[in-house]
């Protein structure tokens, strides 16, 4: 049995949506209130968040905890920056548990390997900070990133948030994007429909939702209009709407 704790709400067809760094599975909820009139969501916080604060897991780890949870029948999964990349390691090591697959703000990783190591370095700091800081301090900070300057200020969002700094930092640690290997080789093996999403002002990441989407067998991309990186929360009825269009198609 996996050590994720899984909430439903809703009902229809199964959709697991994995959360991004430093939100837990309750994040989102204006987003999350569309899927739910159309879909089963299934939400639960990942590994260094919320409810699972304390465990500790590489990317590829937290992708078998993940398909430890899944339906045995295939299932629709999705996710959010660090929860797109987690459901993209699912998708790669279980790619018969999934039906088809979302991803929001993905990345394929870091091709250049001194790159992918500085950026590992960096993270590595960023977790030294955050327990040196605290997680509220380390919010503020995260949050003022020119990547969330259009994030609504919302109360609800910011309780949500994540408030363990050892978790936080352990997540960085063993899961962040410097510890990532380079997918792009090896998503041109994954056969189920995949929809790539990025915001219309998150230019990194459209590129990275259009090169997602023409790696795979099966793949569309999509940009969210006046959207940024976290565009489920800058504009949950235009992301959610899209989702449902493909998951319905």
């Amino acid at each position: 049995m996996s050590l994720l704790r899984v909430q439903r709400q809703g009902t229809g067809p199964t959709f697991v949506w994995l959360h991004g760094f430093t939100q837990t599975g309750a994040s989102a909820y204006q987003f999350r209130s569309i899927l739910t009139g159309t879909n089963q969501l299934w939400i639960f916080d990942l590994p260094g968040h919320g409810d699972a604060a304390e465990i500790d897991a590489s990317l590829d780890e937290t992708a078998d905890l993940v398909a430890e949870l899944l339906p045995d029948e295939p299932v629709a999964l999705g996710g959010y920056s660090m929860g797109a990349r987690v459901a993209l390691h699912v998708a790669l090591r279980h790619p018969s548990r999934l039906s088809s697959l979302v991803v929001l703000g993905a990345s394929r990783g870091i091709e250049d390997p001194k790159a992918r190591a500085e950026r590992r370095q960096r993270d590595d700091q960023l977790a030294d900070r955050i327990e040196t800081i605290g997680a509220e301090a380390f919010l503020d900070e995260w949050l003022a990133q020119p990547l969330f300057a259009n994030v609504p200020d919302d109360p609800f969002e910011r309780v949500a948030r994540s408030a363990n700094p050892h978790g936080l930092a352990a997540s960085l640690r063993r899961s962040g994007t410097g510890t990532q290997d380079w997918l792009d080789p090896r998503l041109s093996a994954l056969d189920v429909p995949t929809l790539a999403l990025a915001g219309t002002n998150d230019a990194k990441f459209i590129i990275e939702a259009s090169a997602i989407a023409a790696r795979v067998q099966h793949g569309t991309s999509y940009e969210v209009r006046d959207a940024g990186h976290a565009a489920h929360l800058e504009q949950p009825a235009r992301t959610a709407e899209q989702i449902v269009a493909f998951l319905n198609d």
